[in-house]
């Protein structure tokens, strides 16, 4: 050996040229860790309404702030679109540490697409108000179903066929080079599309995650679609000026997972799309309804959304999923009711996951008694992200339980590639 050769190089080359000799160690194991919990906002004593203090978004405001939007008014369709009198957001200047209270009349920062504009769609916040529907002149009906909630009827109309007011693809806009946000209404190529009326309003709605395609297109798997309780992929080619169907998933139940299956009338909803890394277009499916618990579905599209996977169980529950890729390669899964939980699939693939983590204490086997089960996500760094979510049960400073807002940050690692270790 020549002299001065330091002894770490040696093992080094010796690995190398002799591998067998030196097997490699198992892969450093991911760590998940999470903060104590941020209180946001909380109601006041007393306030126990489905509807109020619950459903949180977050979004990052344009100067780098964060926000924590929730509905308090009524969850109906007549609420669609309202402004309420109190405070209904809180805004964080230190990466959520702290917080104080404020109204959402600040648009949040949107998707920014390769042109330089900014988007907001497939959101609460960019819904119109429900147009009453005595104010309409409506065409025929495709059919009614009548809703697991409330036994409320849902009476289907094509999309086509309905006045101008009544079509399209609500949205915000901040163009490129400007300061103001400007309403929009895209024009929506679907065939299959309906919109339904309830409750005597006909609400404008088109929900879902918006998704920013390699080749600068938008990807948005969204609901409802139809009476038949299927969810619609539709694509942008013009930065969301227009959207056209790529693709359906249908609702296919698994009738031994879920023996009622066949009586959930509404199907597929709130869908919870992600891109991954290979460009397969993941999104999870909520079942639960008035029913009860249903299970929470995962359908896969190599293909842009124009063809999708069967749907298959990955959960016996699960309402409003939320999919997040961290940039170091880590997928996040949250979703709720009862209570709410996070999981991690490491490899990014979204095939296989960690146990879930419960962020909500349960008192009660009533799933709507503790949280609402909505979460949000929002990516701070590479490995690290805020989660929100609703407590329905969280003492107030005078002892009594009161809804509250909540967010953590949770940090998680990728698992380490393998090493090889001298024996």
């Amino acid at each position: 050996m020549p002299r001065g050769c330091p002894f770490p190089l040696l093992l080094l080359a010796l690995a190398a040229a002799f591998p067998a000799a030196f097997p490699a160690a198992p892969p450093a194991s991911p760590r998940v860790t999470l903060s104590e919990p941020v209180l946001v906002a909380e109601g006041p004593p007393g306030e126990r309404r489905w509807g109020r203090y619950q459903f949180p978004t977050l979004d990052r405001l344009r100067d780098g702030r964060i926000a924590l939007s929730f509905h308090v008014n009524e969850d109906s369709a007549r609420a669609y679109g309202r402004k309420p009198a109190q405070p209904d957001r809180g805004v964080s200047a230190d990466g959520g540490h702290s917080w104080i209270p404020a109204h959402s009349t600040e648009r949040p920062a949107g998707l920014l697409l390769p042109n330089g504009d900014r988007l907001l769609a497939g959101r609460s916040d960019v819904t119109p108000p429900a147009i009453p529907v005595a104010e309409l002149r409506l065409p025929e009906s495709v059919g009614t179903i009548i809703g697991t909630y409330g036994k409320l009827p849902y009476t289907f109309y094509r999309h086509d066929d309905l006045p101008e007011a009544l079509r399209g693809v609500p949205m915000a806009r901040l163009a490129a080079g400007e300061s103001e946000w400007v309403t929009e209404r895209a024009r929506l190529h679907d065939p299959g599309f309906q919109r339904y009326s309830i409750q005597e309003v006909l609400p404008v709605v088109w929900w879902g995650d918006l998704n920013l395609a390699p080749d600068g297109s938008l990807l948005a798997v969204v609901y409802p679609r139809s009476r038949d309780g299927d969810v619609a992929c539709h694509r942008s080619t013009d930065f969301g000026r227009s959207w056209h169907l790529q693709g359906r998933i249908a609702y296919e139940p698994d009738l031994a997972a879920d023996p009622i299956a066949r009586a959930r009338t509404q199907g597929f909803t709130e869908p919870g799309s992600v891109l991954l890394a290979d460009g397969t277009l993941l999104v999870l499916l909520r079942t639960t309804d008035g029913l009860g618990v249903g299970p929470l579905y995962a359908s896969r599209s190599p293909d842009a959304g124009k063809t999708w996977s069967r749907p298959a169980v990955v959960h016996p529950h699960g309402v409003m999923p939320r999919l997040l890729r961290l940039d170091n390669g880590v997928l996040v899964l949250s979703y709720g009711r009862p209570g709410a939980e996070v999981r991690f699939s490491f490899d990014g693939r979204g095939e296989t996951w960690s146990e879930p983590q419960a962020l909500v204490p349960l008192s009660s086997p009533n799933v709507q008694a503790d949280s609402c089960g909505y979460t949000s996500l929002l990516p701070l760094t590479d490995d690290t992200f805020l989660i929100a979510y609703s407590w329905f049960q969280r003492p107030g400073a005078d002892g009594v339980p009161r809804k509250a807002l909540l967010v953590r940050e949770v940090t998680v690692s990728a698992p380490g590639p393998a090493r090889r270790s001298p024996p």
